[in-house]
C-alpha cells in the first residue's frame, strides 16, 4: 500500500468514524473511536494519533482543534528533514499528518512504571534541540510526555509548537530536575512514582510558571 492508498483508507475509514472532543485546551483530546481496526495510540491537547495494522511503520495524527496549526507543523517537519531523534512526515491531508511511528515509552510513563531513564536519553534530546535551532526552529513545549525512550535513546515525538517564538523553560527545567534530583536519588533505584504525585508536580509547575510570567 502506497501513501496515496493509505490516505484513501484514512479519509474513507478513519475520519468519518471518529469524534474528537476538546473539553479544555490544557487537557488531552477525548476520542470516540468507531473506526474498525484503527487503534488510538495517544492524545495530546490539540490532536490524537491513530495506527492501522496494515501500516505498522506509520501513524496518523488527526487534529481536533486549531486546524491552522497543522500547516505550521508541516513546515516544521519539512525543516527538520531526517533525524534519529524526531519522527518524519510522509504525507498529509486537510486535518491530518502521516508520520513515522515511534516505538518506546514516554519519560512520564517510565516514571510511573519505575523504568530507569539513562543519561543518554537526556543527551540525545539536548542534541536534537541544538539540531532544530540550527534549522531556524524554536524547540517549544518539550516535556516528559513528548519525549519517548527507545532502547536507551531519546526521541521527541511532538514538534507542533516548534514554530512559536519566545522562550520555553520546560526542557531546561526538566533537564535541571533530572540532574539535581532524578540522577542522584532515583536513577539507580528508579521506583514507581504514583500518577497522582506526577500530576500534582505538573500542576504545581504550571502554577508557579504562570506566576513567574506575571512578574
Amino acid at each position: 500500500m502506497n501513501i496515496n492508498q493509505f490516505k484513501k483508507l484514512i479519509e474513507e475509514e478513519l475520519l468519518p468514524n471518529i469524534i474528537l472532543k476538546s473539553p479544555s485546551p490544557n487537557d488531552p483530546i477525548i476520542v470516540d473511536n468507531q473506526a474498525k481496526e484503527w487503534q488510538v495510540v495517544g492524545s495530546g491537547n490539540f490532536a490524537s494519533v491513530f495506527a492501522h495494522p496494515s501500516q505498522p511503520s506509520f501513524v496518523v495524527k488527526v487534529y481536533g482543534r486549531d486546524l491552522e496549526a497543522i500547516k505550521e507543523e508541516i513546515h516544521v517537519y519539512e525543516k527538520l528533514g531526517d533525524h534519529n531523534a524526531y519522527s518524519k512526515l510522509y504525507g498529509y491531508g486537510q486535518h491530518y499528518l502521516i508520520l513515522k511511528r515511534i516505538h518506546g515509552i514516554t519519560l512520564y510513563d517510565a516514571m510511573l512504571k519505575g523504568i530507569a531513564i539513562p543519561p543518554q536519553v537526556i543527551e540525545d534530546i539536548e542534541e536534537a534541540m541544538v539540531y532544530a535551532k540550527e534549522r531556524d526552529l524554536n524547540p517549544f513545549d518539550v516535556h516528559g510526555k513528548n519525549i519517548v525512550m527507545n532502547e536507551g535513546k531519546g526521541i521527541i515525538v511532538d514538534v507542533s509548537d516548534f514554530y512559536k517564538t519566545g522562550i520555553c523553560k520546560k526542557w531546561p527545567d526538566l533537564k535541571k530536575a533530572y540532574s539535581l534530583i532524578y540522577k542522584p536519588f532515583l536513577l539507580k533505584r528508579h521506583p514507581r512514582i504514583p500518577e497522582w504525585s506526577l500530576n500534582a508536580v505538573r500542576k504545581l509547575y504550571r502554577f508557579t510558571r504562570n506566576i513567574y510570567k506575571k512578574r
